[in-house]
């Protein structure tokens, strides 16, 4: 197998269930209600996107909107599909982890199956309150696209790039970012590239659709030079650890790849993102390293397709982030890494692959991974007719790609390190 990876300067990028384990809590509650338990529930763990505004289909804010939902909540928690969260609970300890413990599962089914019971209405818990300004203070600069872009109302889920003004003229240390959607109800989420050579200008010279940007699936349609973060709903945007920041190379233009989920009517929107730098000038400079297996072949008919990555650390790495990608066929992804004194240390682990929920996970305390330390990556695709994502009927042979037909085995850990962009991209 032919493995290629980059180490590029970058920060980590970012913008979704199979039974696995999941936090204690305490006992599921036999008679709940609204205003005891499940309230103080859905405000913690559901209103950030379902709310009045946001992506989310319909809004849980309130005793009445959460009982007209009962049954779907006791459904779809049930079966893991919500909160979306797909890293495994326990492989990888990460920060903001939206998953249900079963006994809150259970308190939710509970409660619809008594019918939705209020309880006392004065008790009730009131919702969260929902930063209106950007949550890291006054940005030192806003960007966003020179126009608003228009989407249909109905279709397929839209991948749109932007580039955003002004270029970078000289080498900047950027210290946080923090994106605002313009229409939250389309939003899915978005992910900020860098690119300093130019070539996401020429794929929205080469667009023709007459509006802004160009349209691309799985990637910008190009090899970044670094990213700057990105956005999904429930993600709190943070500033760089302290010493530490990403270094954007002279020339580099902020390439702002957003998914759009169509709303049934047409919309506009013209998302802004706000960058932060740093007082004082950082020390290190935060890195990614992308692990590729670019020789994928994935069989038409096949249903569980084993792909591998290993990698050998040629020096010291502490991972502050770590980010899986794949496409359509993509089933599930472990990585792992072991020590140079043998111990093996969990990294993440997926166990049901979903595109659209895509996120990039930020360790509670980074991990250090020092030289010598291998790093194995495990994916399994699924070929075959009975994968409803499938974009082939009948199936065909997959190889890399960057179209929906396509697919790409990816895994980006963020962090410090001293390799250099060139020392890193090899063939092994």
């Amino acid at each position: 197998m032919k493995l290629r990876y980059l180490m590029l300067a970058a920060a980590p990028l970012v913008v979704f269930m199979a039974p696995h384990s999941v936090p204690d809590s305490p006992k599921a509650k036999k008679n709940p209600t609204y205003a005891g338990e499940v309230g103080r529930l859905l405000n913690t763990k559901c209103v950030e996107c379902h709310r009045p505004g946001q992506v989310a289909p319909f809004s849980l804010i309130g005793y009445d909107n959460a009982r007209k939902w009962a049954d779907q909540i006791a459904e779809v928690t049930g079966r893991r599909i919500m909160p979306p969260w797909k890293a495994v609970h326990g492989y990888g300890d990460f920060q903001g982890e939206r998953l249900l413990s079963q006994d809150e599962i259970d308190t939710l089914k509970n409660w619809s199956e008594a019918g939705a019971p209020r309880g006392d209405a004065k008790s009730e818990p009131k919702p969260p309150k929902f930063e209106s300004e950007w949550a890291l203070g006054k940005p030192d600069m806003i960007v966003t696209a020179d126009k608003e872009y228009h989407l249909s109302a109905e279709g397929d889920d839209v991948y749109r790039n932007f580039i955003l003004k002004p270029k970078f003229d000289k080498a900047t240390w950027v210290d946080g970012v923090d994106v605002r959607p313009g229409n939250p109800k389309i939003v899915h989420h978005v992910i900020l590239y860098l690119d300093n050579k130019g070539a996401a200008r020429k794929l929205e010279q080469a667009t023709k659709d007459g509006q802004l940007g160009y349209t691309s699936f799985g990637g910008p349609g190009f090899v970044p030079t670094g990213g700057l973060g990105g956005w999904a709903p429930g993600l709190a945007p943070q500033r760089s650890r302290p010493g530490t920041g990403i270094l954007v190379q002279p020339g580099s233009e902020i390439v702002m790849q957003v998914h759009y989920h169509k709303s049934g009517k047409p919309e506009t929107d013209q998302t802004k993102v706000a960058i932060y730098f740093p007082k004082v000038q950082p020390k290190e400079e935060i890195k990614s390293l992308w692990l590729f297996n670019f020789s994928i072949k994935i069989p038409a008919g096949e249903a569980h397709s084993d792909q591998s990555i290993t990698h050998t650390l040629k020096n010291d790495m502490t991972v502050f982030t770590v980010m899986p990608h794949m496409h359509l066929l993509g089933r599930s992804m472990k990585a792992e890494a072991t020590l140079p004194n043998g111990k093996v240390v969990p990294l993440i682990r997926v166990d049901d692959w979903d595109f659209n929920w895509q996120l990039s996970y930020r360790y509670k305390q980074p991990l250090f991974l020092p030289k010598g330390t291998v790093i194995k990556v495990d994916a399994v695709y699924d070929n075959s007719i009975h994968n409803p994502r499938n974009p082939s009927n009948p199936p065909k042979t997959v190889w890399w790609g960057e179209q929906t037909t396509d697919e790409m085995f990816i895994l980006i850990m963020s962090g410090l390190s001293k390799a250099s962009a060139r020392d890193m991209f090899l063939d092994g």
